[in-house]
């Protein structure tokens, strides 16, 4: 079972909808103790970094978090669920986010781009992973954000969209800056190989 977690700043109906026409059941948790009972976990998220940090700490979703990731179960971050994974964002102050991933957030300051990013772009794959299985590297996908995900440590590095990060990956964790369920036929290929994954690089 996929959970997908309701702490009010996520595009919960495109997921749910998508995952229903491939015959996945995914269930909307709307509160943190639901993570236990699924062996799947997506993260979305639209809007501020400092906003959804604080909804997740205050309804002690982070802890939650924590301890699937801890169980090696599968964990999907999507647009600002992949930012809030980062140790630091700059949006709204200095924040501190979940820090499975080495790294922080900041604005885009590249003036070649036109601010915020909003629309179709292509992956540059820098590291193959099972989730982009059956992806094509020169699909486009949806993006829209205004800040940007700086890694720290290359090895989480999975694809580049131009010259910002686009997905990233740690062990059983695997993010997109874009919106695959937003981007058919490719991002509804992520999603289906995100619940056939089992955690393992």
């Amino acid at each position: 079972m996929i959970g997908l977690i309701n702490f009010g700043l996520g595009n919960l109906g495109s997921i749910v909808n998508c995952y229903e026409k491939l015959n996945i059941k995914i269930k909307i948790l709307n509160n943190p103790s639901e993570i236990e009972n699924v062996s799947h976990l997506i993260l979305p998220g639209v809007g501020s970094f400092r906003v959804g940090m604080n909804n997740l700490k205050k309804f002690k979703w982070d802890l939650k978090i924590f301890k699937h990731v801890e169980k090696n179960k599968p964990l999907l971050g999507i647009c600002l669920g992949m930012q809030l994974l980062f140790e630091k964002g700059e949006e709204d102050g200095n924040n501190t986010g979940l820090g499975l991933i080495k790294g922080k957030v900041s604005k885009i300051v590249d003036k070649s781009q036109k601010i915020p990013i909003v629309g179709w772009k292509g992956l540059q794959v820098i590291k193959e992973h099972r989730l982009l299985n059956k992806v094509r590297t020169s699909a486009d996908f949806y993006f829209v954000h205004s800040y940007e995900c700086k890694i720290e440590n290359n090895f989480n590095l999975i694809a580049m969209s131009e010259n910002f990060v686009a997905c990233v990956a740690s062990n059983n964790i695997f993010a997109t800056q874009f919106h695959p369920e937003k981007s058919p036929p490719n991002g509804i290929n992520i999603l289906k190989n995100f619940a056939d994954w089992d955690g393992l690089c």
